[in-house]
């Protein structure tokens, strides 16, 4: 761990405090900065549905992205140039999270989790997901972002604050490189817990502090380079073994949930046609290979006018799988499958056929999903945005469930009797 106890950082920290041209005065406490940390979580909100709708487009300049980035930037000098790391960078194509859409999907991903999770270890969590992605130049100028979603967990970053705790430290934290920042972070945890009567519980503070340093405002004293480089190697030696092992649970859970998508469905195609409705495939994958054939055998050609005839059409035929009564035509249930992607983006499909079907007769929808899942779909439900909608009666539907009792609800079952009883209701407490 590094450590930094020399007698002097307490005097130098209380000189910050006390220095009028300093950040502590010029920014930590200027009375605009909280109010900033309301419309930049709007800004990445926006980022994140743009992204999950496809209409965030292939450039930087004029996104939802860029709106946000700039007014980070416009925070004080602390961070001047936060937007550079986000600019297009055509001859290096960096970062690539404009014109391609799985890293764009991903970017997004990170951000929704980052902005909804409420544990500092689902936000670390997120990082090294996004880190194992590989996204050519997208690196920690990204945890400016995060700053702003949650100051007492993650500190903000640029190259002078890199300096300054280098500088403070003797750590030799590079650029660019996820693994480094998360090493320098647990650093500045311990610094900010050794000095924590003199800085905040919000990272912006120490920050600061590092900036002003690495700014060349303060000049520190020789230190023993060895000794404190050696300090420096064990934090990124953890850091690196934290990943890895991060990485290998992961895989394992995947392992575990080794399901498909297309499996999925399949079952809810195979369980509904043996429960006597028209069953629709989501268009994009009708034609996905699946027991011998194709996915959306036995299944309908195309929906009933009047659930396409409205502006969410598109929208409504890329749902997983709807059940229809062959009788009226209306939906009895609609499934979205969210085998790893996102649970928002499921929940906003079956909306909009929810409130765009004339005389609303769909009434009962499933997010069927891994059982690891639950508590992120009704984290996701609990979002402002969905908290008055009483048409949408969501249940979760595990796939422990399914798999267990599809076949006894294929043979026994009739009517929707048998899945509403395997499923749970997601608008109330478990």
């Amino acid at each position: 761990m590094t450590n930094v106890d020399d007698a002097w950082v307490p005097n130098l920290i209380r000189h910050w405090r006390e220095d009028a041209g300093a950040s502590y005065r010029t920014w930590f406490l200027w009375e605009e900065r909280i109010k900033n940390f309301r419309s930049i979580r709007r800004g990445i909100q926006a980022v994140i549905d743009e992204i999950q709708a496809d209409t965030f487009g292939n450039a930087y300049r004029g996104s939802s992205l860029e709106t946000v980035v700039h007014s980070i930037a416009e925070q004080r000098q602390v961070f001047k140039g936060a937007d550079h790391a986000f600019l297009w960078k055509p001859k290096l194509r960096i970062p690539d999270i404009y014109e391609n859409r799985a890293n764009q999907v991903a970017f997004g991903r990170f951000l929704d989790t980052c902005l909804c999770c409420n544990a500092e270890a689902h936000v670390l969590a997120a990082i090294q997901t996004l880190d194992r992605a590989g996204i050519k130049g997208l690196g920690p100028a990204a945890a400016n972002l995060l700053y702003f979603l949650h100051p007492t967990w993650v500190s903000p970053f640029n190259t002078a604050i890199v300096k300054g705790y280098n500088a403070l430290t003797g750590a030799n934290v590079k650029l660019g490189k996820w693994d480094e920042y998360l090493a320098m972070r647990r650093g500045i945890v311990a610094l900010n817990a050794t000095h924590r009567t003199l800085l905040s519980n919000d990272y912006g503070a120490i920050a600061g502090f590092l900036f002003d340093v690495g700014s060349g405002r303060y000049p520190l004293p020789e230190r023993d380079g060895a000794a404190a480089l050696a300090r420096w190697r064990e934090d990124l030696d953890r850091v690196r073994a934290e990943a890895a092992e991060t990485a290998s649970k992961a895989a394992q859970a995947a392992s575990e949930a080794d399901h498909t998508h297309t499996e999925i469905q399949g079952w809810l195609r195979d369980l509904g046609l043996a429960l006597g409705f028209g069953v629709w495939i989501a268009s994009n994958d009708a034609s996905r290979p699946y027991a011998g054939g194709r996915l959306s055998d036995g299944c309908l050609g195309r929906l009933p006018e009047r659930l396409t005839e409205n502006g969410s059409a598109e929208t409504v035929r890329l749902i997983d799988v709807i059940w229809l009564d062959k009788a009226t035509g209306d939906v009895a249930a609609a499934f979205e499958v969210e085998h790893t992607t996102s649970i928002y983006s499921g929940i906003v499909r079956m909306l909009d056929l929810a409130l765009g079907v004339e005389g609303g007769t769909a009434r009962n929808f499933f997010l069927v999903a891994p059982d690891n899942r639950e508590d992120d779909v009704r984290a996701q439900f609990a979002r402002p945005a969905f908290s008055r909608v009483s048409e949408l009666d969501l249940r979760y539907l595990p796939y422990s469930e399914l798999r267990g009792h599809r076949e006894t609800i294929a043979r026994f079952g009739s009517g929707l009797k048998g899945v509403l009883a395997i499923a749970r209701p997601v608008g109330v407490p478990r």
